[in-house]
């Protein structure tokens, strides 16, 4: 088939774009470089530095006609979403409408959207399954929760197939200090440098770590698995900051001190995603252990 995927030059996008290709797929890219880097993008793959908010965009469907959008491009950070609430929307929102419209007009089929466990808000029971209420406490967290809700009326107004998959906390190779930086690739970088690490709050918030290679497999399976849903990929387990902390010592085999600050506005107490959904409507399961998916993004 041919694939377009949005923000293919990132973090999670790439690895989604390698994936495709070696499953043989003719694989389009889009993204606009800001946080990614055109060395992420696979050889086999053909990219286009076009902002998903442009009207070039436009171009781009015209000339590939793609069969299926994977949808990564996104403003991805809590604390950007609070600095900049209408640049958060106009990415998020604003992005995926403009998609949404190119694959109206253009015939493709299907959308495979990365959302967010950010529109959760702070869970009322864990783990949280995909029918908890919705109460977002970020403008990150509600504008994708908004995209969520374009992307179904595109379907019930132009029968456009949907898999809206949302992230627990994805970490892995590949993720940098800039745009999307998530916790593990800050303390990483640190640890190796011999700063020390320090956690926003007592160590006793949690979230669901999953592997990147694990949600690329995901976006796969969503591909071709059923039509129309939404299902949480995660690993079902809560782990501390201060647990994450010993496990990342413990793969690099060195220790750092640790430094103990504020708890950042916007971040959500607890987290951890139910993954029973997506077993039964992908096929697809978390399969790599914490420590060892540390240990491969440490030596990447």
């Amino acid at each position: 088939m041919k694939l377009l995927v949005t923000g293919g030059a990132g973090f999670i996008g790439s690895h989604v774009v390698d994936l495709l290709v070696s499953l043989k797929h003719q694989v389009i890219v889009v993204d606009n470089l800001v946080t990614g880097k055109k060395e992420n993008v696979n050889e086999r793959a053909v990219l286009y530095e076009v902002d998903i908010c442009s009207p070039q965009l436009e171009d781009v469907f015209r000339s590939e006609s793609p069969e299926a959008v994977f949808h990564l491009a996104a403003q991805a950070t809590v604390p950007r979403s609070l600095e900049d609430p209408l640049y958060d929307a106009e990415v998020n929102i604003a992005g995926t409408l403009n998609i949404l419209e190119m694959m109206h007009r253009y015939g493709a089929g299907r959308i495979i959207y990365s959302s967010s466990a950010a529109i959760y808000g702070n869970p009322v029971e864990l783990p949280v399954v995909e029918e908890h209420p919705l109460a977002p406490v970020s403008p990150y967290g509600l504008s994708k929760y908004v995209a969520e809700e374009y992307i179904t009326l595109y379907s019930r107004m132009y029968g456009i197939d949907y898999m809206i998959l949302r992230y627990a906390n994805v970490y892995g190779p590949r993720q940098t200090l800039e745009g999307e930086a998530g916790v593990v690739t800050i303390f990483i970088n640190n640890l190796k440098k011999g700063f020390p690490l320090t956690i926003n709050g007592d160590g006793r918030h949690t979230r669901d770590f999953v592997f990147v290679g694990d949600v690329a497999q995901a976006n796969a399976e969503g591909l071709t698995a059923g039509r129309n849903g939404v299902v949480n990929i995660g690993t079902g387990r809560e782990t501390s900051l201060q647990e994450l902390v010993d496990c990342l010592q413990a793969a690099a085999g060195k220790k750092a001190q640790v430094v103990y600050g504020p708890e950042r506005p916007g971040d959500i107490v607890r987290s951890c995603l139910c993954p029973e959904k997506g077993e039964k409507l992908l096929g697809w399961k978390a399969v790599t252990p914490l420590s060892e998916g540390l240990k491969r993004t440490i030596e990447a």
